[in-house]
């Protein structure tokens, strides 16, 4: 489309939002937009309409198609409103439950989506306040709910708002129900088509009995209670980076048995605007500054953050000389597989049914430990709603143990069914105890680990490209991998690449293609070489990136090896950045 053409169409779609049906404070936002000589703002706005991602709905607030507000939000709503009557349109009741965090305008858009699911007959179960995204998973399994939203854009940064949409078997919707939402969702062209008329009568609010059974359900995945009395005074950091986590998750640890949990008080502070750190990300350093620093004035053990709706966990521990180190999300999900199925094998529940999950791009290293304990383990996309698919299927037949992904997400309980920091951070403590009791900081139980199965070294890496120009920009960056792939990485022949958009692969050995088996296409590029280093390539689903994931593997005999291992991985990974021209 050209210039003219696409300001005609922005045009077009603001001049809707200037009638009655718009609150006049929008009204005057938009006008504003129209009459600055500047169109770039105008565009970012009105481009195009925000769709469901991995992650569900999420955005930038303001004004707008493309820009989380009351309308956009409403539209959501009111389509979601209409599928759920067409879809249980048997169910004498239709019922739903609804979070929010603690972010600029979470509140405020619950309560207009509670008046819009009310307006439409269906009954509400509403959170006094901001309450953890499992928190609100685990309700709708609880409340035998058929959908729930949560409003939160995660650890997104403060300008960002969104809403995760949820079905009945308490996890983010996928195929047919993300699609035909989103169907009835386009269906809603203008204000005019939301019923905002709320029936007060239909609107439930829940907060601390809910909280209470949650809490409870969670002291029941405990493996080392008689670890956790031992060293039930072990000091723990904990801070909620401004967010949900501020009371249940201290609450959970208290309920696991640890008594000396320290705060970072100015972190306590609920706020959208994360006045003490540039993004509320626990896989940033920054945001775990201030835990760390109260880390080294307590002489603490184990620091641990979660995100702003408290569903990824970050952690840092001390290494061999003393020094705080970062943990990263394939290390902490490793640290969870090997614990959780060495302790279940302990304790006599393996019975051959069971199993673990992970994301594509997560390390390679936990396929290892599960093979090698004789436990099932699933591979699937990114989003932790494909996790929750493999549990739904399995449900009743095989036996969860644990799932997790890269970013800093893990799952260690089946009554939930999205990631869960909430959890994570009670058994990543009880790992702690449990390693203790062993004579073991978590730092050497992690060293130990990579001489038993072999080490790992993974590497993130995210280049941004925002707005439009930057969307077109990643496209042609995955149409350049996808029709020119690698041969070679690193200096490593390319063995197997896999494209999961046409779910083809191509082994380079046999010099045939390969058929994958996934449940359907996503934009991911994989290449694994001679070497067992993996990359894996994708535009990232809920925010302006494109993500690169670097993946080296070596065998190392003893402990003495590791560092040696370790500078070997970082040159290799500033190798392979070089083959990709990153």
């Amino acid at each position: 489309m050209e210039n003219k053409e696409l300001l005609e169409s922005v045009r077009s779609k603001a001049q809707v939002w200037l009638t009655d049906s718009y609150d006049e404070e929008t009204r005057k936002e938009v006008q504003a937009l129209l009459d600055n000589e500047d169109p770039t703002d105008l565009i970012e706005a009105f481009y195009k309409d925000l769709e469901f991602g991995t992650g569900g709905l999420r955005g930038i607030m303001g004004v707008g198609t493309n820009r989380m507000n009351i309308y956009t939000v409403g539209a959501a709503t009111q389509g979601l409103s209409n599928y759920l009557k067409k879809e249980f349109s048997d169910l004498e009741q239709i019922k739903v439950v609804i979070g929010y965090d603690c972010r600029n305008n979470s509140h405020k858009f619950a309560e207009i989506s509670a008046d819009i699911f009310s307006a439409n007959g269906i009954k509400v179960y509403m959170f006094e306040s901001l309450r953890p995204t499992p928190e609100m998973s685990y309700t709708i399994r609880k409340m035998g709910c058929q959908s729930g939203i949560i409003l939160t854009a995660s650890h997104n940064p403060k300008e960002y708002n969104g809403y995760k949409a949820y079905w009945d078997d308490g996890a983010q919707m996928i195929a047919p129900h993300d699609r035909n939402t989103i169907a009835e969702v386009n269906k809603i062209r203008n204000a005019a088509d939301i019923n905002f008329k709320a029936n007060k009568d239909l609107i439930e609010i829940i907060g601390k009995e809910i909280d209470e059974q949650y809490i409870q359900d969670l002291t029941t995945i405990s493996l080392s209670k008689e670890a956790i009395e031992r060293h039930k005074d072990m000091k723990i950091v904990y801070t909620p980076i401004h967010g949900t986590g501020v009371v249940i998750v201290p609450e959970t640890l208290k309920a696991f048995g640890f008594t000396n949990i320290i705060h970072v008080p100015e972190q306590d502070v609920v706020s959208g605007d994360f006045p003490t750190v540039i993004s509320p990300n626990p896989e940033e350093p920054a945001a775990l500054a201030m835990a760390v620093e109260k880390a080294k004035e307590t002489d603490a053990e184990l620091v641990m953050a979660s995100d702003p709706d408290a569903d990824r966990v970050g952690a840092a521990v001390k290494n061999n000389e003393g020094e705080w180190v970062l943990l990263n999300g394939n290390q902490t999900a490793m640290l969870f597989v090997y614990y959780l199925i060495t302790r279940w094998k302990q304790l006599g529940k393996i019975q051959g049914k069971e199993y673990i999950v992970k994301t594509i791009v997560t390390t390679e290293l936990i396929r290892t430990i599960a093979e090698k304990n004789g436990v099932e383990m699933y591979d699937v996309y990114t989003g932790f709603k494909w996790i929750a698919d493999i549990m739904k299927k399995n449900e009743g037949k095989k036996a969860y143990i644990g799932g997790g992904e890269e970013s800093y997400g893990f799952l260690c309980e089946d009554f939930v069914r999205d990631k869960d920091a909430v959890s994570a951070c009670a058994i990543l403590a009880e790992i702690a105890a449990w390693a203790k009791d062993q004579g073991l900081t978590v730092y050497q139980l992690l060293q130990n680990i990579y001489v038993e199965y072999g080490f790992s070294k993974e590497k993130g890496i995210s280049v941004v490209k925002k707005g439009k120009s930057g969307a077109e920009e990643i496209e042609a960056m995955m149409k350049n991998y996808r029709e020119n792939p690698l041969q070679e990485i690193a200096g490593s022949r390319v063995t197997f690449f896999y494209d999961y958009a046409s779910l083809k692969g191509y082994s380079y050995a046999d010099n045939e293609t390969i058929t994958l088996d996934m449940p359907t296409t996503s934009n991911v590029l994989q290449y694994f070489t001679e070497d067992k280093t993996k990359v894996s390539i994708r535009p990232s689903g809920t925010e302006p990136k494109i993500k690169f994931y670097c993946e080296v593997h070596s065998k190392v005999g003893s402990l003495e090896e590791l560092p040696a291992a370790n500078q070997a991985a970082e040159e290799k990974i500033n190798q392979i950045k070089a083959s990709l021209g990153i």
